[in-house]
């Protein structure tokens, strides 16, 4: 079963990366090795949560986010599809330079852990190797998401009551090229209610 089977909402569609190029080298983002068990402490508009990432558990996605957390690339980033009972979803900067430097795939990583509420996912395309920025966490027990590769990374340990207050009016309605072309210009000006990160930083 590819990524593409379930309709909206259910397919997690990372649009606004489909068919972009990646990044130059020049660009390319600093890949740094992740200690095998981190945790990143998220301040958000509705409060704090916490994530516990394994590396083990999928090596090359806990690669990325450790170098995103550590680069601060998620300040400021809108939660800008919230599906109630489905998934949150976050991973385009706030300047859609910033997004495009790190535009860069990643290897797909095995599936070792179940999609289970509270754990955090990469968005991908139906593509191999199509992870990239974007982000979800499970609001549900997906488990069906497991089958189509989707590999959690970690799980929230504490918040997950914030997560569930995530502003969901929008919907799946803020058009993700328009995010990849203007950031949050466009989110601000046209969904202003959009929660989102404050700052994400690696717990001490």
């Amino acid at each position: 079963m590819n990524k593409t089977t379930f309709a909206l909402p259910l397919a997690i569609l990372l649009v606004s990366c489909s068919g972009s190029k990646s990044a130059s080298a020049e660009k390319a983002p600093l890949e740094e090795t992740a200690p095998a068990v981190f945790r990143v402490n998220v301040e958000t508009s509705k409060g704090p949560f916490v994530v516990e990432v394994t590396r083990e558990q999928a090596p090359h996605g806990a690669d990325r986010f450790y170098s995103m957390v550590k680069a601060k690339y998620f300040d400021e980033a809108r939660f800008y599809r919230v599906v109630p009972g489905f998934m949150v979803q976050w991973g385009a900067a706030a300047d859609p330079a910033v997004s495009a430097a790190w535009d860069v795939r990643i290897p797909d990583d095995e599936v070792k852990a179940t999609n289970e509420r509270g754990t955090l996912s990469f968005a991908a395309t139906n593509a191999p190797n199509s992870r990239s920025t974007h982000m979800f966490i499970n609001y549900a027990n997906n488990a069906r998401l497991d089958a189509m590769g989707f590999a959690p990374i970690g799980k929230v340990v504490s918040g997950m009551d914030i997560l569930d207050q995530i502003y969901s009016g929008d919907g799946e309605a803020p058009d993700q090229m328009r995010i990849k072309e203007d950031g949050n210009k466009y989110l601000k000006l046209i969904y202003p209610k959009l929660d989102y990160i404050k700052t994400a930083r690696l717990a001490p």
